[in-house]
């Protein structure tokens, strides 16, 4: 029997790398997507030797147009789509530079809709599928990152919209929504955590093994840890003014775009 194919965007490092690992230990071949074309090929390597995996490295930027060739890919049809890859920024939005800006949201956004877009065809003509879009809990409660945050807010709302019309196909979409998680995202963003308590950091594995076990549930919206859990739902419960205040206060300082 021929082995599922998962196809997953910034793999190099991370919830990416975490997701590439656990799907080949499950049996799973690969397809890697990033700009680091040296870093895909290594953990290409790392998984072809520790797992078997067959895995096809494809080095594309997802902020411009060789993202087509991505979408080809998934044409041609694969079991599951991670959209994982993503980047804030750090200052204010007022001074950050206009097209660094939208290319965050180029990945963020435009490539999240264009790869599930290309997806989902085949996916439906076969009855089953996943695609999993890693949003953010910033997509969920006001953050002090306006575009970042606003980003992750329509990849949340994106993915329930097409869970309701993806009912009954075999096709199933879901928005992971972490909190804080020790990767490289805040360091490549310029983004200072220091003083951030302890309680409120993820471990990748943690936060991959929860998201899947609430996939193989159906859940569409996954918020790992409880911690995050008792924020956003007492986010829905209490005014937005005071949510904000309680973000900012989190927040502080960090200078996120």
């Amino acid at each position: 029997m021929p082995r599922p194919l998962a196809l997953i965007t910034g793999p190099t490092s991370g919830l990416g790398a975490g997701f590439a690992r656990r799907y080949a230990r499950d049996g799973y071949d690969l397809v890697l997507v990033a700009r680091d074309g040296v870093r895909l090929e290594q953990l290409a390597a790392e998984l072809r030797d520790e797992a078997g995996a067959q895995v096809e490295v494809l080095p594309a930027d997802l902020a411009s147009a060789p993202r087509a060739k991505v979408a080809d890919r998934l044409r041609a049809g694969v079991q599951v789509l991670v959209n994982n890859a993503g980047f804030g920024t750090s200052g204010e939005f007022w001074t950050a530079d206009l097209a660094k800006l939208q290319a965050q949201l180029n990945v963020n956004v435009t490539a999240v809709m264009e790869l599930t877009h290309a997806a989902l065809p085949s996916m439906i003509d076969a009855g089953c599928g996943t695609v999993i879009n890693v949003a953010s809990v910033a997509g969920l409660v006001p953050g002090r990152g306006s575009t970042y945050s606003a980003s992750k807010a329509w990849v949340v709302s994106f993915t329930e919209g097409l869970a309701n019309g993806l009912g009954g196909t075999g096709v199933g979409i879901h928005a992971l929504c972490p909190g804080f998680v020790h990767t490289e995202f805040h360091a490549r963003a310029g983004i200072d955590m220091a003083g951030t308590p302890s309680f409120l950091w993820l471990q990748v594995d943690d936060v991959v093994r929860e998201c899947l076990a609430d996939v193989a549930a159906g859940k569409v919206v996954i918020v790992p840890g409880l911690q995050y859990k008792v924020l956003t739902t007492g986010g829905r419960m209490v005014p937005r003014n005071l949510v904000r205040a309680m973000t900012k206060a989190v927040g502080k300082g960090r200078g996120r775009t």
